[in-house]
């Protein structure tokens, strides 16, 4: 089976209000999934299932080849946004609390938080209450108490809240070690640059729904608009402009070069291709700028929920 999870036709309602509609979902063992959609889509809803804090209606979730059950909680570790630390504990007797909840045997995880500890330097903290630290601090401990049992399955809702970039790009950097070393994780956040850099596929929700799905990379493929953004070094801005806009779609541009070339964004037609618009402009002038504009995740987060609203 290549499937770590699989979400099969999930209805959620509360009342009369629908939180999920019908969501099917499958998450590769092994990937980074991002769990995408804007404030009160149904991702909480779904982690919330997955999680057994509530239960769906109908539908059913497949866990590593076997439905969902109660003892399945072992195998998941969860980061929710609004973090859950006792502040007047102390880190080391909560991290060992938690971490017992979870299953571990008192010794076993004694030596896993020495090992995570060390490795964050943190150690100097075992003594400290929670209500002593700052909020990336606690924010570095509830991470190692989310992830101290080797799950399976991580749930890491807006994970890097709270932390500065330096913290941020440790905790990043952690969490793609936990994928390589055979976790899967869902990456639920608002941060489209985070989901750029961490996640190999996603999953949009909007009103209850499920709107788009699949890798990453070819959702990028299937909304690109073969526009290119180029720089032209030419004594005859306004002629090639014209001979571009006979032959091209022309769209301006704003974009910084380090000199005053002519800057356009120019959009291939169906019987153009990408070798067609450079042979133009090296006939033309010098090309100082020639990129392909590739939809970002914000981009398509935007134009997908625009779409379906």
């Amino acid at each position: 089976m290549n499937n770590l999870l699989e979400i099969n036709n999930v209805v959620k309602r509360y009342g009369n209000y629908t939180a999920l509609n019908n969501v099917s979902i499958h998450i590769a063992k092994g990937s980074v999934f991002g769990l995408l959609g804007p404030n009160g889509a149904g991702k909480t809803s779904l982690i919330r299932i997955i999680n057994q804090i509530t239960m769906p209606d109908s539908g059913e979730i497949i866990l590593d080849g076997e439905k969902l059950a109660p003892h399945h909680i072992e195998h998941i570790g969860y980061l929710p946004e609004e973090r859950g630390l006792y502040k007047s504990m102390k880190v080391g007797e909560q991290a060992l609390y938690l971490a017992q909840l979870k299953g571990m045997p008192k010794n076993e995880a004694k030596k896993r938080l020495k090992y995570w500890f060390d490795k964050f330097d943190i150690g100097a903290w075992w003594g400290k209450k929670i209500e002593e630290l700052s909020k990336g601090m606690a924010q570095k401990v509830q991470f190692i108490v989310t992830v101290l049992h080797q799950p399976k399955l991580l749930i890491f809702d807006e994970p890097f809240s709270g932390f500065d970039p330096i913290n941020a790009q440790l905790i990043g950097k952690e969490i793609l070690q936990l994928r390589d070393e055979g976790a899967t994780i869902i990456f639920s956040t608002h941060r489209m640059e985070s989901v750029e850099e961490m996640c190999d596929e996603i999953a949009l929700i909007n009103k209850s729904n499920k709107i788009l799905d699949g890798k990453l990379d070819d959702i990028k493929r299937q909304y690109k608009t073969n526009t290119f953004q180029i720089g032209l070094k030419t004594n005859n801005a306004d002629e090639v402009t014209q001979k571009l806009k006979n032959n091209f779609e022309v769209f301006p541009a704003d974009f910084k070069l380090l000199n005053d070339a002519l800057k356009l964004n120019v959009k291939l037609k169906p019987d153009s291709t990408a070798n067609d618009l450079l042979s133009f402009l090296t006939s033309n002038g010098e090309v100082q700028h020639f990129v392909e504009l590739i939809p970002s995740a914000n981009d398509i987060f935007i134009q997908a929920i625009n779409k379906n609203s």
